[in-house]
């Protein structure tokens, strides 16, 4: 596995491994948030990664995003949109951030990234977050359900 840059480590706490992807729970009580770390030597960019690995990226993202839900619920942070994004300006090291956001959330509508300062979570809200996160990232686990109007798949 290559190595993790350390701005990872300082805010953020190990949650699982992906087939691709090692998943971090950002350590900010304010939104809902994973990142996902895509276990390419060398990886900067998207297109780094092989065809197969961008389309398995992809099923990660949404993976995430059904545990980014999760986690919502079980912190009282309901997630009414998820916001998707690999920057990398600061950490170059390939990364995509998959955040919940909801109306009147500390940032809202504006973008999360430099908002203020994190809110550490306490210790409880950090195990309740990564108990509701895990099961939404195992294999198998049920997508969300669709949305009204839509119907499966």
């Amino acid at each position: 596995m290559p190595e993790i840059d350390p701005a990872f480590l300082a805010g953020s706490h190990a949650l699982d491994e992906l087939p691709l992807c090692h998943v971090r729970l950002q350590d900010d009580a304010r939104w809902p948030w994973l990142i996902l770390i895509p276990q390419v030597a060398g990886a900067r960019e998207i297109e780094d990664l092989s065809a197969a690995e961008r389309r398995l990226l992809v099923e990660e993202i949404v993976a995430a995003g059904n545990a980014v839900r999760a986690l919502g619920a079980a912190l009282g942070l309901a997630v009414e949109k998820l916001n998707v994004g690999a920057l990398g300006n600061v950490t170059p090291q390939l990364h995509v951030h998959v955040v919940g956001r909801r109306h009147g959330d500390p940032a809202w509508p504006g973008p999360v990234w430099g908002f203020g300062e994190a809110e550490r979570m306490d210790a409880g809200a950090l195990s309740r977050a990564m108990a509701a996160a895990r099961p939404a990232l195992a294999p198998g686990a049920q997508p969300y359900p669709p949305f009204p109007g839509r119907g499966p798949g």
